[in-house]
């Protein structure tokens, strides 16, 4: 086997197994091939079930050397621990030579948040007599009202807008479905949207299910999502840097701000560990240690 058959059946097992999407697949495949290009200069000839944790040390050391930065270099051990629990997997190695070696620490950046009042503000930008006011305007009431990822956003599907039962089914990370609430306020103008914008356009074959379109009947894309953003921003006089990340921080904080339990926070933001919504919301462990002491029967 060679270093590029190995990687080749690593990014089918992401695929298929662990069912990762497109870019971060491509994210581990660049990474994994930096490290094989690494370990070719170091010694020519060694195939990857026979680099020591020696090699892979060495290796980090090298990416710090030239700056990568420590999210940069977190990423790319995290792609080479990846690599080398796959050949464990398929029994190329018997043991992880990547289990003791740590990255960076990294410190938590919290992104700015938006109060309820700069929400409005912004809201209130968008002008309803331009012809995709509406459908600019039910986007991001959709954005705050569920706190969804502006990839989560652009796939909502038409037929997953539940409008009795006040709900919208979203598509998640490695495809994952949740059910998220929607408020009335999202609701009304979703269907104006629907009913006076979308029904009138010509819907291009393979986006009849998406909800939001752009003026060629094809559904927006991550780019434009920002910059509607970033133009009611900049019309509401907010400083702040806001992307549609924004919407989805403040609408944890301001549930959690407002009383709301934090497991059930955790089920709408899509998180699989309740540590990330800990840092999503701002909480600290005391809040977390008051809460197991005040609920936890052995405490």
């Amino acid at each position: 086997m060679s270093w590029k058959s190995y990687i080749k059946g690593f990014g089918a097992y992401m695929k298929l197994e662990r069912s990762m999407s497109s870019n971060s697949i491509e994210a581990y495949i660049r990474d994994v091939k930096k490290y094989a290009s690494w370990i070719n200069q170091y010694q020519e000839g060694i195939m990857p079930e026979n680099a020591d944790r020696k090699m892979i040390s060495g290796f980090i050391q090298d990416i710090h050397k030239v700056g990568l930065s420590d999210r940069s270099q977190a990423r790319i051990l995290s792609g080479v621990k990846a690599f080398y629990k796959y050949l464990l997997l398929e029994d190329v190695i018997d043991d992880d030579p990547t289990d003791l070696i740590e990255g960076p620490k990294l410190s938590q950046k919290i992104p700015d948040i938006l109060s309820y009042s700069e929400i409005i503000e912004l809201l209130d930008t968008i002008d309803l007599s331009e012809a995709h006011g509406h459908r600019n305007r039910a986007l991001l009431e959709t954005l705050y009202a569920c706190g969804l990822r502006v990839s989560e956003l652009i796939t909502l599907k038409l037929s997953h807008f539940y409008v009795q039962e006040g709900f919208v089914q979203v598509i998640g990370k490695n495809n994952k479905e949740r059910i998220v609430p929607i408020g009335q306020e999202a609701i009304q103008q979703n269907l104006y949207y629907i009913n006076n914008y979308r029904n009138k356009l010509n819907i291009k074959s393979g986006h009849e299910d998406t909800l939001y379109l752009n003026r060629r009947g094809q559904g927006l894309s991550r780019v434009m999502v920002f910059y509607i953003i970033k133009d009611a921003a900049k019309k509401a006089g907010i400083k702040k840097k806001v992307s549609p990340h924004t919407f989805r921080h403040s609408f944890a904080t301001h549930l959690v701000e407002g009383g709301a339990d934090l497991r059930a926070v955790q089920d709408m933001l899509g998180h699989e560990s309740i540590l990330t919504t800990e840092i999503y919301t701002h909480l600290d462990t005391k809040f977390l240690r008051d809460t197991i002491m005040n609920y936890h029967p052995r405490s």
